[in-house]
């Protein structure tokens, strides 16, 4: 039974909906922002859950030999259920939309259209279908920033307050690091079916082991940044926090063991960004008692 939920938190993508929430009330806390929930939260959740489900379904849908790849399996054998949370999603979006500030809107709106296009096909060329992400290396720095920026702009917008842009930009240089060096493993599961489809990755490009020290780079310049940044600022309980989610992370992207699990890049690369988030919020309420 808990095998059958963990697998429907995962491959429905609510798994990762609920780690970019946590991310956001992360950022908050980062901001000096109150943690309080709001309505664009759960924008940011329903939006989340829409756009790793329809990139899922454009695959299915328009590459029907799509549900034949192992990661497919699970829709496979769910696709009516699969169907539904992605009208769910939708549903829920349009809901928290009512609720939210026109502002936050307008702010995610530039966001969304990135991922949509990412996603979606902009134009048919023969039967070849053309996305965003198939322009090389930019499939990466697409998610990297897009999911950076979100949850840590729309916090801003939401809150209406005047912050610092060097903070802002900042912030953004520190959770775009960390993105990318998860997203590298992904990546390299995906080497074989994108080269059929003619994307041209980062490790298609340097190779799998280059690929990994790349992503090594950009965590430990991640760690570099942010003990520098947390030490200045005094924010002990976030320079601690960050170290744990670095180091964890770092173990993660390179224990040969850890890499063999069978959820290993839905189960424990995105679970990375729950467990950050999740440090940074019990080290915040520690810090704060």
């Amino acid at each position: 039974m808990f095998r059958k939920f963990f697998n429907f938190l995962i491959y429905s993508n609510l798994y990762i909906g609920i780690a970019s929430v946590l991310m956001t009330v992360e950022s908050q806390i980062q901001l000096g922002i109150p943690t309080t929930w709001h309505p664009y939260l759960f924008l940011i959740l329903f939006a989340t859950l829409f756009e790793y489900n329809s990139h899922k379904f454009v695959s299915v849908f328009f590459y029907k030999h799509s549900l034949k790849e192992t990661k497919f399996h699970w829709i496979s054998e769910h696709l009516n259920l699969f169907y539904f949370i992605v009208f769910a999603s939708v549903a829920g979006f349009l809901v928290a939309a009512w609720f939210a500030k026109i502002t936050v809107l307008i702010t995610l709106f530039p966001l969304g259209a990135i991922t949509v296009l990412y996603s979606f096909p902009v134009y048919k060329n023969g039967f070849k279908l053309f996305r965003l992400r198939e322009i090389p290396l930019l499939k990466i720095f697409i998610i990297s920033v897009v999911w950076s920026a979100t949850c840590i702009i729309l916090p801003i917008v939401q809150a209406g307050l005047p912050i610092s842009i060097p903070v802002v930009l900042l912030l953004i240089a520190e959770r775009t690091l960390f993105i990318f060096a998860i997203t590298v493993p992904f990546d390299i599961r995906d080497m074989a079916s994108d080269a059929r489809s003619g994307l041209k990755t980062l490790p298609l490009l340097i190779g799998e082991k280059n690929a990994i020290r790349v992503a090594n780079i950009a965590l430990i310049i991640f760690l570099l940044i942010c003990g520098i940044h947390y030490f200045y600022t005094m924010e002990i309980f976030l320079l601690a926090a960050f170290f744990i989610s670095g180091i964890s992370t770092l173990v993660f992207l390179n224990n040969e063991r850890i890499k063999q699990l069978k959820e290993y890049h839905y189960g424990i690369l995105d679970g990375t960004m729950l467990l950050q988030g999740a440090l940074v919020i019990l080290f915040y309420m520690l810090n704060n008692r």
